[in-house]
């Protein structure tokens, strides 16, 4: 489990990382993921942001290291669930499999920026996203710190 406090004010809604996230979006897909906001700062504007936006770690088993309000609602997962929580487990076991080949695929390509799967949230509400992009995050050296995905297209399913 990480501790990082919950996106506020006093951490800047931890926008250097959200920079970190939107900056490797912009290079690979050559586009920004959103216009920033004059009257917001950009940490606090994409955590409240109706898009979900997640990440996760290097680690052999990745964990979350960001997740927005957005995302936080649609899995119902509060900032202290979801932080540190094996990324895996997004899925139901049974869609783990087509997960993990979609990770393999972003890892080699970069990026993807048509998918769709099926997501579990704690209450075992499973709901399918649609269009997502998922892409690897670099830091400022071009080193790779993980991965991000964005969506605003989701529906639940029965």
């Amino acid at each position: 489990m990480l501790d990082l406090p919950v996106p506020s004010q006093e951490n800047d809604f931890y926008e250097t990382h959200i920079q970190l996230l939107l900056q490797s979006y912009q290079q690979l897909l050559g586009k920004p993921l959103l216009e920033q906001s004059a009257s917001m700062a950009l940490g606090r504007q994409v955590y409240e942001a109706d898009f979900a936006l997640l990440s996760h770690d290097t680690a052999a088993d990745p964990v979350f290291n960001y997740a927005n309000r957005t995302a936080q609602d649609l899995f119902e997962l509060s900032w202290p669930e979801f932080i540190g929580m094996p990324s895996r487990l997004s899925a139901e076991p049974v869609n783990r499999e087509e997960r993990e080949r979609l990770l393999n695929q972003v890892t080699s390509r970069g990026y993807i920026d048509n998918y769709s799967g099926i997501r579990i949230a704690k209450s075992g509400q499973r709901f399918l996203i649609e269009r997502a992009v998922v892409w690897n995050v670099h830091d400022s050296a071009q080193r790779y710190v993980g991965q991000a995905a964005c969506f605003s297209d989701w529906r639940l399913l029965p």
